[in-house]
């Protein structure tokens, strides 16, 4: 059998086969990338939503600082530790896209010492009558009280859209393009000593 006569057709067939190979390839991957990118959009918005609660804590904090101020002889140490926390934590910044686990760590552990210092001048606050009296303290209690369940909710939310982000990336064989396509696998919030419960701001 002669097979140069077949020789055209088998380079054609092994182009087309090639080409097909090529094209499924592209779409595939494609799809990974698409569904990656959707799913990060997601984590990024939860993670504003995170940053937003947090936010609201930290203007809630400023309100109370001020409020405390006007007792008097109340504890200079106490309110200097809320002020110096504060601003330990606005200073920690993460970039949802980019988010490594040390950075995570930081900005927790940083929020957890506004959460710990927030928590000694509240209890601070018992032995002071008029502010416990004082009707504007008093809504700055309730409101902060409010936004520490926020802030519980809106980890959980981003914790809950970490989880399909991760799992797309690294099953078989999306794990094979994510890094090349630059996803990589993105943190958990981990609660810190004490950081599943809200800070306490009931008397």
């Amino acid at each position: 059998m002669d097979f140069k006569k077949f020789l055209p057709w088998i380079i054609l067939g092994i182009g087309v086969f090639i080409g097909l190979i090529t094209l499924i390839g592209y779409f595939y991957i494609k799809g990974i990338n698409n569904t990656a990118i959707t799913l990060e959009q997601d984590v990024k918005e939860s993670w504003g939503n995170v940053q937003t609660s947090y936010q609201r804590r930290n203007d809630l904090i400023g309100n109370l600082v001020n409020t405390v101020k006007g007792a008097a002889d109340f504890e200079k140490s106490t309110l200097t530790a809320v002020i110096e926390a504060r601003a330990k934590a606005t200073s920690v910044t993460v970039d949802p896209t980019n988010i490594s686990p040390e950075q995570l760590a930081a900005f927790n552990s940083a929020q957890s010492g506004v959460s710990s210092s927030l928590s000694k001048l509240l209890v601070s606050v018992e032995r002071y009558p008029e502010l416990k009296a004082n009707a504007n303290f008093l809504k700055l209690q309730d409101e902060l009280a409010s936004t520490e369940n926020q802030i519980l909710t809106a980890r959980t939310r981003y914790n809950e859209a970490i989880k399909p982000y991760n799992n797309h990336i690294k099953i078989f064989p999306n794990s094979l393009f994510a890094n090349w396509l630059g996803f990589k696998e993105k943190p958990f919030f981990e609660s810190v000593a004490g950081a599943e419960k809200p800070v306490e701001v009931k008397f």
